[in-house]
Order: structure tokens, then C-alpha cells, then sequence
């Protein structure tokens, strides 16, 4: 359960499930075209402009963000780059299938009306969406909100009660993730709420979309909202992107120049 919260009946919470960023341990099937440090750094990025990301929807709507970080032990590794404001939620299960739905219930059991949690390859994910998850939370009424992925997986997923059929029996790391979810609450009654979609940051292909994304103003496929601006992902992408952009799976990227 989360350490100094004060119940409140109107404070939902966010948190993102995080990965110690050790090198060849974190965003691997982007090894090649990056090498194992360099994925391990873009991996910090993504959390520390995700986390950025909570905190400004947080000005909107009335939420406490989180980082669900695992292994167990690893805190010392997310001190240096997380904000402050940023609370820890430790694990108590290893794999997707334990760890999201014991969050939620962490969160819920510790005095949250409810929970939304987040993967950690959506850099870019636009605020408003996060915003408009916690507003369709905040009606009245039992629900499960999903962020569906362009994979067939989703990027978020929020409740106001653990649910923890929603997470039982599922092909995690394909692409009937998202599909199986829904029917899943369909199964038990659940309504839903479905968010726009928008993509992961997983291989070689999506790492282009993010490149054109923050570089060349193009919108990856199935995605309608301008993103979240990610600035320390793009500052480090910069700098690789000097190094050859066709080892980046994209070709004359429009860089901006260097301020």
C-alpha cells in the first residue's frame, strides 16, 4: 500500500509501470538498430517525460502520480531523474498479470477513488488524453477507462475498482491484448470508455514514427491529436540522430536546430 497518502474520496491517481532502466534489460527489441546503453538511456527519457507528462495533467484534474517501479530493490536507480512530486509504489508480483492489478488495488486500498495506470513507451502520449481518463473516471458509476495501443495492446488503463478478471487469461506482449480486455469487461458487466489510440515505442518501426513525430511534425498512423512534446526524449534522440539517421530506421529526418 502507498506510504504517506491521505485518503480522499475525490483524488484519483496515476502511475506509471516502470522498468529499472539497466542496459540490456529495458526496450530490447530496439537492440538493433540501438545498442543496449543507448536503449537503456532512451528508456530514462520515456520515464522522465512520461512522469513530466502526469504532472501536467495533474494541473487539470485532481490526481496523484506514481511510479510502480519494479524489480523490487531498484529505487536507487529512479532517485536521480524522478521529480519530487513523483510518489514510489513498490511491487509484490513479477509480470503483467500480477503487477497491474496489484496496483490498482494498492492504489484503491490506499483511500484513491481510482487508479489509471500507464505503460512506459509513450513518450509522446498527448496530456489531454490523460486528462480526459480521469474525467471519465470521475463520473458516477463503476467502469473500466482503455487507451487502446496501435499494437492491439493499451497504453493505459483505468478503474475504480481492482477488477482483477480484466488482467486473468490474457496473451500479454500481443496484439489481442487490447480485444481480449474488452471482452473481458463485456464477460462481467463492466462498462467502457474508450480513449483515442495512440502507439508504443517498442521496435525499430515505431522508433521512426517517434523520430517523424518529434522531428518531422508527422503524425504516426491511427493517432489525431497533436503528442505531449517529450523534451528529453527528443534532446537525446538529437544527438543519435547526428550519428546517422538510417541507423534509426528513418531516412532525412527533419531535425530542428539546436537550441
Amino acid at each position: 500500500m502507498p506510504t504517506g497518502l491521505s485518503p480522499h474520496a475525490s483524488v484519483y491517481a496515476f502511475a506509471v509501470m516502470v522498468k529499472a532502466p539497466r542496459s540490456g534489460e529495458v526496450k530490447t527489441r530496439l537492440v538493433p538498430p540501438l545498442c543496449a546503453e543507448e536503449a537503456s538511456l532512451l528508456s530514462a527519457c520515456f520515464v522522465q517525460d512520461i512522469l513530466a507528462n502526469l504532472l501536467a495533467a495533474s494541473e487539470s484534474v485532481p490526481v496523484h502520480c506514481y511510479a510502480a517501479y519494479s524489480p523490487r530493490g531498484s529505487e536507487a536507480l529512479f532517485r536521480d531523474f524522478l521529480p519530487p512530486r513523483i510518489r514510489m509504489l513498490p511491487p509484490r508480483s513479477v509480470g503483467l498479470a500480477h503487477s497491474l492489478p496489484d496496483a490498482i488495488e494498492d492504489l484503491i486500498a490506499g483511500g484513491y477513488a481510482g487508479a489509471c495506470l500507464l505503460n512506459s513507451d509513450s513518450p509522446t502520449l498527448p496530456t489531454s488524453l490523460l486528462v480526459d481518463a480521469i474525467t471519465s473516471l470521475c463520473v458516477p458509476g463503476d467502469r473500466v477507462v482503455l487507451g487502446p495501443a496501435v499494437d492491439g495492446g493499451y497504453y493505459l488503463i483505468g478503474l475504480k475498482q481492482p477488477h482483477r478478471q480484466l488482467f486473468q487469461d490474457i496473451a500479454w506482449s500481443t496484439d489481442r491484448v487490447y480485444q481480449q480486455t474488452v471482452e473481458r469487461a463485456a464477460s462481467i458487466g463492466l462498462e467502457l470508455v474508450t480513449l483515442p489510440a495512440w502507439y508504443d515505442v517498442d521496435d525499430a518501426a515505431s522508433l521512426g514514427w517517434l523520430c517523424g513525430e518529434l522531428f518531422g511534425d508527422r503524425r504516426p498512423p491511427q493517432c489525431i491529436r497533436d503528442g505531449y512534446p517529450a523534451s528529453h526524449t527528443r534532446d537525446y534522440l538529437r544527438g543519435l540522430l547526428a550519428t546517422g539517421s538510417e541507423r534509426l530506421g528513418i531516412m532525412n529526418p527533419l531535425l530542428e536546430p539546436a537550441v
